[in-house]
């Protein structure tokens, strides 16, 4: 028998902005499909009518492109097993459903919600809670205690009911999960789960992904930790319905923590922690909520997968950074950790900046010039590059570039009284004066000559070079920070350097 295809799926609820975890979990798909030759596959399960939110399916793809993540198959790009989208396959589920009762695996319940509602208040009342399972479903209004004519009747009549799995009494379930080992669990413990509902003739997840999964081939079933609850019922149902040959194999990847380490990272905690929890910015369209996106923050793509990609798995040895290409042929499953992965906001920017640094000035530049022009500061972009190409280590984000270089763009109108009260004297006004000079006459106007011109003045002059040069970046940034003294003056050009020092000369021996 040949070895069975990989296809992986991304199948995400459009129930709103998609959360980094949901990002992480689609990457790992991704990387393992890659690695294995595989496919992967973008599946929107929206059986839930209730919770849909416009514009939530277009972010989840614009978040998936933007990150570099390439679906082969699925919503957005079609493929043999459209539709894609689980309310266009509604169709199909009701036979499925038909299929688990007549086989005895699944029954009808007529159970209303009010008389669910008082069954749980009753058994409250007692100190106990209500399950929906083999001790129960036999009293109830369910096909199991019915007669076939009271069932039918009651459909006929336009009652609306649902399809309850029928879960084993007190049997052990024993599963394999790629990441966790052997997983062991008693029916006992189950309640019998709705997989079909007559109200909006729509399946549960439960019922849809298992049906969706078997008829699109997947292979594996990357997901996480939250779904691993429900991994019993889903292997018993393709034992159910005899697809277990072709039952996916599953692993459940950890949980994202909180920075404090307490907590799953939730949907709510980035703005109020102060960092985004979400690929994009998103706007909800039924409150206008918003909330912050790692691009619009200024973060790389490469950065944003990074760090993803290092949150509950490692690739074995002290390495940290990777593009997206560099992680497909490390990555496996086996080196998923089991325990939650705690995410560090300041690692986060550690890796943007790590990012930034790995880009060429060529592709660095157009980044930089997008954010001066936000600034409404407009210079060519030769300029942008020899600036980009000075501060580049200083960056975190391409944004940046203003509090690293606006010195470059914007000649100073103010400077640094206490700068100005510990180097600024008599003899600096000679000595402003001299270096003025000395620009006006320098023939090659580069770093190198300049720095040699000024070196060799201050010496022969006998002053001190550190009084001396924090007077000149004063007078030319206006405080005492930047680059070297001969790069700025280079960068600014001989004109703009000598019109700086004479005008801070001229103000500060006012």
């Amino acid at each position: 028998m040949s070895e069975r295809r990989v296809r992986v799926r991304f199948a995400p609820s459009p129930t709103g902005a998609l959360h980094m975890g949901g990002v992480r979990t689609a990457l790992f798909n991704y990387l393992f499909a890659r690695q294995h030759g595989g496919d992967f596959l973008l599946r929107i399960e929206d059986t839930d009518s209730n919770r849909f939110v416009p514009g939530a399916e277009e972010y989840i793809i614009e978040s998936l492109k933007w990150c570099g993540i390439q679906i082969d198959e699925g919503v957005s790009v079609g493929g043999p097993h459209a539709p894609y989208r689980q309310s266009e396959r509604k169709d199909l589920y009701k036979k499925y459903a038909d299929q688990l009762i007549a086989s005895g695996n699944a029954y009808i319940a007529f159970d209303s919600a009010e008389a669910l509602e008082q069954l749980r208040n009753s058994y409250e009342a007692e100190g106990k809670t209500f399950t929906y399972n083999y001790e129960v479903r036999e009293q109830l209004a369910t096909s199991l205690a019915l007669s076939a004519e009271e069932v039918e009747q009651k459909i006929a009549a336009g009652e609306q009911y649902v399809v309850r799995f029928k879960m084993p009494e007190n049997k052990e379930v024993v599963m394999h999960d790629l990441i966790r080992g052997e997983v062991v669990v008693n029916t006992s413990t189950l309640d019998d789960k709705v997989l079909y509902k007559s109200a909006d003739l729509l399946p549960t997840y439960h019922l849809a992904n298992i049906v969706d999964d078997y008829l699109m081939d997947i292979s594996h079933v990357i997901r996480g930790e939250e779904w691993l609850p429900s991994l019993p019922l889903h292997v018993l149902l393709y034992r159910a319905f005899g697809w277990e040959d072709k039952m996916p194999q599953f692993a459940h990847l950890p949980l994202l923590l909180k920075p404090s380490g307490k907590g799953k990272l939730s949907k709510r905690d980035g703005d109020k922690l102060g960092f985004p929890v979400f690929p994009l910015f998103w706007t909800d369209p039924k409150t206008g909520e918003t909330a912050s996106g790692y691009r619009e923050a200024g973060y790389l793509p490469e950065a944003f997968v990074n760090l993803l990609a290092l949150l509950g798995w490692n690739p074995g040895n002290n390495q940290e950074l990777f593009t997206i290409e560099e992680l497909i042929p490390l990555f496996s499953l086996e080196r998923v950790s089991k325990s939650g992965a705690r995410f560090d906001p300041e690692k986060a920017k550690w890796f943007n900046q790590q990012h930034i640094q790995r880009l060429s000035v060529e592709e660095l530049t157009p980044m930089v010039q997008a954010e001066l022009a936000k600034l409404n500061v407009n210079a060519a972009s030769e300029f942008v590059a020899k600036v980009t190409s000075t501060v580049k280590d200083r960056l975190v984000f391409a944004k940046d570039i203003w509090e690293q270089a606006s010195f470059f763009f914007d000649a100073p109108t103010s400077y640094d009284e206490k700068v100005a009260a510990k180097f600024w004297s008599e003899d600096m006004v000679k000595a402003t004066e001299d270096v003025a000079q000395i620009l006006t006459s320098i023939a090659e106007f580069d770093t190198h000559t300049i720095e040699t011109a000024i070196k060799e003045y201050i010496h022969n002059s006998g002053l001190k070079m550190g009084q001396v040069m924090n007077t000149l970046r004063l007078l030319l940034v206006g405080a005492s920070k930047g680059p070297g003294i001969a790069d700025i003056i280079a960068i600014v050009g001989r004109e703009e350097a000598i019109s700086r020092i004479v005008n801070g000369k001229n103000a500060l021996s006012k």
